[in-house]
């Protein structure tokens, strides 16, 4: 196991007084943007790859449901072998090697070898936030981790319509090649900035040389309330992945016929997104995440339910309350994850819960599709409303008060 050294200043220790300096903020902030940069670049070149590939929809799909399944596989091997590793080399170094990888996906020949350069990303991608995830929770004190969480998450928001908004608008205009150059490049700029803003880890609590490393994974996998949080994982990313990815198809169809960079301009709803989870880390310590969590599930109900006016700014109005949702929701779980998973065992908890949240994505990249031969859109928005009220049941009875030991997280 590397020697991690001691910050001079660890941010726990800054926290007491607040959140100042916010460079470590700012470090966080970071990971969130370039792990989720490139992971969904491809969502409004689907109908772009439909046609130069001359591919289905299902087809053009796998270029999102193979980042999402490389993202799922790697995720579970963290949870198992994550829990040692030096923190911040492993979102350094995974950053640097996701750069480059991008910038070979530019190579790709046809729709199976891009699809495999998107199964690498994936495989990647959770070495920043899996490690991330599990480095606030281990950094700050637990009243501190739904806000700071917060920031991060609002750092995915940022990467994810960034990455969408800069792929329609450079594959409009200089084909789908440069985007994987430009978002390759950004990142190894991305890499280089988080090396100097992030603090170095404390040394975080660990298992005894002898422990087995399959030891964390199993425990957690006996915890009902960690059960119910992958759950919950598992249908919201399904959410996001169904709802924008083939409101893609039903954007560029009519009566909206919009073009492939139309259709990256109104991936700015993010920004909604974005704006509601910062604002919603200071409500989730005063209302409880499960509260928050229920609470942000019917905002994705009833943007869903907008999203079937047949007026775009209807639907760009239901995609912003949706995305808004769906944003909150991963606040409330990744922070649940610091009250029900015990210390030594966070990096396996975030690692599986990562798994099941990207095992949802790839289902949310294929089934829609055969939704979506039979009944449209609305038969899209049906199945996603139904992994949304499963969702909603699994919070409200799956996350009682741990009585026994109260964190100071409230639920």
């Amino acid at each position: 196991m590397p020697t991690v050294a001691i910050s001079p200043n660890p941010p726990a220790t800054q926290a007491r007084d607040g959140l100042k300096p916010y460079t470590p903020l700012l470090a966080v902030f970071l990971c969130g943007t370039f792990a989720f940069l490139d992971l969904y670049c491809v969502q409004p070149l689907l109908p772009l790859f439909s046609q130069v590939f001359h591919a289905s929809e299902t087809h053009v799909g796998l270029t999102i449901s193979s980042s999402t399944l490389g993202v799922a596989i790697s995720a579970a091997l963290l949870a198992t072998f994550g829990e040692r590793l030096n923190r911040k080399r492993t979102i350094v170094l995974c950053m640097a090697l996701l750069a480059i990888c991008t910038l070979l996906t530019s190579t790709a020949t046809g729709l199976t070898t891009l699809a495999f350069w998107r199964l690498l990303q994936g495989l990647l991608t959770p070495g920043i936030f899996t490690i991330t995830i599990a480095y606030i929770t281990e950094e700050w004190p637990a009243l501190l981790v739904p806000r700071v969480m917060s920031i991060y998450v609002a750092g995915t928001v940022f990467g994810g319509f960034m990455g969408r908004l800069l792929g329609g608008t450079i594959a409009a205009h200089f084909g789908w090649r440069s985007v994987f150059f430009v978002l390759g490049t950004a990142g190894l700029c991305g890499a280089v900035a988080t090396y100097r803003l992030l603090p170095r880890a404390r040394p975080h609590a660990g298992h005894a040389p002898h422990a087995s490393r399959f030891a964390p994974v199993l425990a957690n996998l006996r915890n009902p309330r960690l059960l119910a949080t992958f759950a919950i994982g598992f249908c919201m990313l399904f959410t996001l992945v169904s709802v924008f990815s083939f409101v893609t198809f039903y954007l560029s169809a009519a009566p909206f016929h919009l073009s492939t960079s139309e259709i990256s301009y109104l991936f700015a709803v993010y920004l909604v997104g974005l704006a509601a989870t910062l604002a919603a880390g200071t409500v989730l310590a005063r209302i409880g995440l499960r509260h928050g969590m229920v609470a942000a599930i019917c905002l994705c109900l009833t943007g869903l339910a907008v999203t079937l006016i047949h007026v775009l700014a209807f639907v760009a109005l239901g995609l912003a309350i949706t995305s808004s949702g769906v944003f909150i929701a991963q606040t409330c779980a990744n922070s649940f994850l610091r009250d029900a998973a015990p210390a030594g065992s966070r990096v396996s908890a975030a690692g599986l819960y990562i798994c099941s949240y990207y095992i949802g994505g790839t289902f949310g990249g294929l089934l829609p599709g055969i939704a979506w031969r039979h009944a449209g859109w609305p038969g899209c928005a049906a199945l996603t409303a139904t992994l949304l009220v499963i969702a909603c049941l699994t919070a409200l009875f799956g996350w009682p008060t741990n009585k026994a030991k109260p964190d100071p997280i409230p639920l």
